[in-house]
């Protein structure tokens, strides 16, 4: 066997620092050579043909239709980053990238798009490959790639399983290996489980499900426990969290029961689910090792509604007490979930709640990340129609070769590599639901024109096929462009523009809003991902009132999720040390004067423009400004310099030339 340089471990990045992952590299290398390759070989960087990349999407659309919004979410924590998040099926192939403009014009030239096969027989020792080999998560740093020509890569990869444990494909974080960040796995691991969750929720949407924690409040966050049971009580699979709070992997498992598991039988778990009611969250059960658990359980099957469980109708014939009654309880209401205190917001909120439920389709605009989709799916759930399918299609994620198909869908043989039987299309899906178009703005204007078409006759025709299809759906649409503009300048019809804009609302920026300190309570509340309650403490809190928030309400999330990520076994308050580093580098972005005594409460003597925004400059603030940074930051130089939007070594002869004064 041909020789090959030790694994590298770069002290910077502590990359694999324990034995176990530094075998994995090891064997993947020993494989690499088996494989036939050499480090010095140009790799193969071929691209699939655009037919075999469509059939693959389409082979792998339950896997893309629960990823791609978590890519999107995932991307905007380390946007900016020189980095590019990757989705892969089973094989290596990549299906999706997003990606920084920058990294992306180095990325083609080694394939990091779609099209491109990661596996280690293609690339030897790489994230993606290891990963697929290993079934584990994996990193690989810089020199630790096996193929020379990968070593600027530093590349984060973790395995999705399929409901049932099967390996589905890998999610990645690739980036340039001199910009990269501890906290990167954390966020790809975080994300992959999301991914996970979905899947398992939408396999087993006909099951009896067990939502369960130890801590009441963690039910219904990422840390909470699935398990999910046919009506008789057999077990049909559980999710990662749940997996390790019964403490037996899912191939144990198979051989238990829901009374084996739980202490109690699917009978007797039905009658006290049925009559909880509303409290239903409230449900004590006992695991098989002895541990209290609070638990929600849902009981959903095609036939009659009692208490918002839907049952069928023999089931509920045998379980259900004559005094429970067949109504399902009221929803709160969504939209009224999303009304934290912003005066901008609530306007909003109170028009939208005019129109819900009539025949007016809703244009949302706003920049990225102001949560446009939230208050679409908020309409859809407070409609008429929230029974009814919730489709959502982001029109600037869909490559242009690909997006008319997705929407219109296609009849069996319309193109090579189209799937037997044909496709249903996003608008035939949402017949008698929502259609949610996001980003519409970046709609192919060829396509445009298809669109108004179903907008005004209510059919729709697939590719290759001269059968029309009625549809009945409510159509929300959001972008962050100025349709206007782009009337004005022909790359949007105007036809379009009036037929979906029924309803115009702009949510506003986050930096605009004045309720920024209810949003982290609710996000620390169900976005942490430790299993305790949270705090935040008030240096980090008046950094988060100071903060510009170019990537908005997604960025904010993602903040909290990695700062919660960074904090110890013992710690429950979020400090300044938690947050991402590029989050402290960013400029410091002075919104008003009263935001930013609270950071720093002498510093009135800074200039403000015009509009009353201006940068904040050490040469534009007092001594007593750089002191009570120093003191907001328990005398950190590094902490304060951030705060301050300076550099380190400014702050240091700042101070330098107070003492000579």
């Amino acid at each position: 066997m041909a020789s090959h340089p030790p694994i590298v471990r770069d002290a910077r990045t502590h990359a694999h620092p324990d034995a176990r992952l530094a075998d994995m590299i090891q064997k993947s290398r020993d494989r690499s050579v088996e494989f036939g390759l050499s480090e010095s070989m140009t790799p193969d960087y071929s691209l699939v043909g655009a037919p075999e990349l469509a059939l693959r999407i389409d082979q792998n659309r339950v896997l893309c239709t629960h990823a791609l919004p978590v890519m999107e979410t995932l991307y905007g924590q380390i946007a900016n980053t020189h980095s590019m998040v990757v989705l892969t099926d089973v094989d290596g192939l990549i299906l999706h990238s997003l990606g920084d403009d920058d990294f992306l014009r180095r990325a083609e030239k080694v394939a990091l798009r779609a099209g491109a096969n990661w596996s280690e027989r293609q690339q030897g020792t790489n994230a993606i490959g290891t990963t697929l080999a290993e079934a584990q998560p994996t990193t690989v740093y810089g020199k630790q790639h096996f193929l020379r020509a990968n070593h600027f890569l530093a590349c984060s990869s973790v395995p999705i399983l399929d409901p049932y444990g099967a390996l589905l494909g890998v999610l990645d974080v690739t980036g340039d290996c001199r910009s990269h960040h501890r906290h990167t796995m954390a966020l790809a691991k975080m994300s992959a489980q999301m991914i996970e969750n979905h899947l398992f929720a939408s396999t087993f949407t006909q099951a009896l499900r067990i939502h369960f924690h130890s801590r009441p409040e963690f039910i219904g966050t990422l840390m909470e426990g699935i398990a999910a049971f046919r009506a008789d009580g057999s077990f049909l699979s559980a999710n990662r969290s749940a997996q390790f709070q019964l403490g037996l992997p899912l191939a144990s498992l198979r051989a238990h029961t829901l009374s084996s598991l739980f202490t109690t039988s699917s009978g007797e778990l039905i009658d006290r689910i049925c009559s909880a009611g509303a409290a239903n969250s409230g449900i004590e059960l006992m695991l098989h090792s002895g541990v209290r658990v609070r638990a929600h359980v849902e009981f959903r099957r095609a036939g009659s509604v009692a208490l918002g469980v839907a049952m069928p109708e023999r089931v509920r014939d045998a379980v259900v007490p004559e005094r429970v009654p067949t109504m399902p309880a009221p929803r709160a209401s969504q939209v009224s979930l999303l009304d934290t205190g912003d005066a901008a917001v609530s306007a909003v909120l109170g028009r939208v709640r005019k129109v819900i439920g009539k025949p007016i389709p809703i244009l949302i605009g706003g920049e990225t990340g102001t949560g446009k989709d939230r208050l679409a799916h908020a309409i859809h759930l407070d409609s008429p129609r929230a029974d009814g399918p919730w489709i959502g299609v982001n029109c600037g994620a869909i490559p242009d070769t690909l997006i008319e198909a997705e929407l219109f869908g296609y009849a069996e043989g319309a193109f090579t590599g189209a799937a037997r039987g044909g496709r249903l299309g996003k608008i035939a899906e949402a017949h008698r639901g929502t259609l949610f178009l996001d980003e519409i703005g970046d709609m192919p204007y060829a396509l445009q024109t298809r669109l108004l078409g179903v907008l005004e006759t209510h059919v729709v025709v697939p590719l290759g096929s001269n059968k029309a299809r009625p549809v009945d759906f409510t159509l929300i649409c959001a972008t962050h462009r100025n349709l206007r503009e782009m009337v004005a300048r022909g790359t949007f019809r105007e036809d379009l523009y009036y037929r979906i804009n029924g309803l115009f609302v702009s949510l506003p920026a986050l930096r605009e809003r004045t309720d920024i300190e209810a949003i982290i309570e609710a996000l620390l509340r169900t976005e942490r991902v430790v299993d305790r309650p949270l705090s935040i403490d008030a240096k980090a809190l008046a950094l988060f009132r100071a903060h510009p928030w170019p990537g908005n309400l997604r960025q904010l999330v993602n903040v909290l999720r990695a700062a919660c990520a960074m904090l110890d076994t013992h710690e429950s308050t979020i400090g300044i040390e938690h947050l991402p580093a590029d989050f402290l580098d960013a400029p410091l972005v002075k919104q008003d004067a009263v935001r930013w005594r609270d950071v720093v409460p002498r510093a009135s003597s800074a200039p403000a423009l015009a509009n009353g925004v201006a940068p904040v400059r050490l040469s534009d603030v007092t001594s007593s400004t750089v002191a009570a940074a120093l003191a907001a930051c328990a005398g950190n130089v590094s902490a304060a310099a951030r705060m301050l939007g300076v550099s380190r070594g400014t702050l240091y002869r700042s101070m330098k030339r107070e003492r000579e004064i």
